[in-house]
């Protein structure tokens, strides 16, 4: 039998050392992938470790807010509002929405702090306390010009809990506040955020500039009208009374009255049912009018018979056949100028009923050189 041939065949010898290179080949690669997969994630910042809280350990400003709201949202009530109709085929009472809205207990005699917008369209009112309690209330008094209004209910004063009263003279830019309301229906519900403007200005129901008015961030929404707007220490510094928004929601920017105004405000309506500052005894045309007339200053429509203005002889417009006589035009409070009736509102409202104080007006038609005329005058009581 021959022996069998040992040599190996070329071709085969060729193919084993292809497929040698081709495992060194694919080993160096993976050695390669590893290596720069460790090299990338050397090169790569390690993020600062996140501080996790223990459960039931909560930082110290969740704490306060938290204390904040158990403390304060017991004072915190919402109004609803319906205008009862009665059936006369029926003789029955008819009882129709007209929509909710924030408020506060004022004091332990069942005084409730509130907007004036909120309760304006009926004539029934119901406050939901924190408890949940409800219970008929009836209007104080108002003020529309600010806004304002004091409602009264028959609660135990053991369920009446005020709400601590701040100021809004010392308030800052920047600073922490705290919303507490009924926004859509949602009541009880806080808010945060910061004072974002001071010394703004709004219109009130009535057309009237409300000054001082507090700017903030803290989410107020519809509903949350007549709430409070709280500092850290959880005292009262304004009324949540308006929002700035294109879509009627929230946009990032509401007002409150400020509480310096409230607290003289409301214990006016509560032991009177209204609000009296000094006047002129005069009516004065709006913006809009003097505007269209090219005027600066206040003109002076009509005044009030026997009323200081007409004792001063001071000029109001006339209406007769050959057209408008205009009256007299206040420029002036004391030497402080007077550009609209904005002005003079503010001016006049920085004075005692009783005070004197000097008008400078121009009187129709004027003479070729302008001349102001100067007049006396005391301010009285004006609702």
């Amino acid at each position: 039998m021959p022996a069998a041939n040992s040599a190996e065949n070329p071709a085969e010898r060729t193919r084993r050392t292809s497929a040698i290179l081709i495992m060194q080949s694919v080993l160096l690669i993976a050695l390669a992938v590893a290596y720069l997969r460790t090299w990338l994630h050397s090169q790569t910042p390690t993020a600062p470790a996140v501080p996790i809280i223990p459960d039931g350990n909560l930082a110290e400003d969740e704490k306060s807010t938290i204390n904040l709201f158990r403390q304060s949202s017991q004072s915190v009530a919402y109004v609803t509002t319906s205008a009862v109709d009665e059936d006369s085929v029926r003789f029955r009472a008819t009882e129709i929405p007209r929509g909710t809205g924030s408020a506060f207990v004022w004091d332990s005699d069942g005084h409730i702090v509130t907007n004036f917008h909120v309760v304006e369209q009926g004539n029934a009112w119901k406050v939901t306390l924190s408890d949940q309690s409800s219970w008929d209330a009836e209007i104080v008094g108002v003020a529309p010009d600010r806004d304002l209004a004091a409602l009264k209910i028959k609660a135990e004063p053991g369920r009446l809990k005020a709400l601590l009263r701040g100021s809004s003279t010392n308030l800052e830019v920047g600073q922490k506040v705290f919303a507490i309301g009924n926004p859509f229906g949602l009541d009880q519900t806080l808010t945060t955020g910061v004072i974002s403007g001071l010394g703004r200005e709004i219109r009130s129901r009535t057309g009237r500039l409300i000054e001082g008015v507090i700017q903030t961030d803290a989410a107020i929404n519809p509903g949350n009208s007549g709430g409070p707007l709280l500092n850290s220490r959880g005292e009262l510094i304004g009324v949540n009374t308006a929002i700035f928004s294109p879509s009627g929601a929230y946009a990032g920017i509401g007002f409150a009255i400020p509480v310096d105004v409230v607290k003289r405000v409301i214990p006016q309506l509560i032991k009177d049912g209204k609000v009296t500052r000094p006047g002129l005894g005069v009516r004065i045309a709006a913006n809009s009018i003097t505007d269209r007339l090219g005027l600066e200053g206040a003109l002076i429509v009509s005044t009030v018979p026997g009323g200081p203005a007409a004792r001063a002889d001071l000029r109001p417009t006339r209406y007769n056949d050959e057209g408008v006589s205009l009256g007299d035009v206040i420029v002036a409070v004391d030497g402080k100028e007077v550009k609209n009736s904005d002005d003079l509102f503010r001016i006049i409202e920085t004075y005692e009923v009783g005070s004197e104080v000097t008008l400078t007006v121009l009187r129709y038609p004027l003479t070729r050189s302008q001349q102001q005329k100067a007049i006396k005058i005391s301010l009285v009581a004006v609702e």
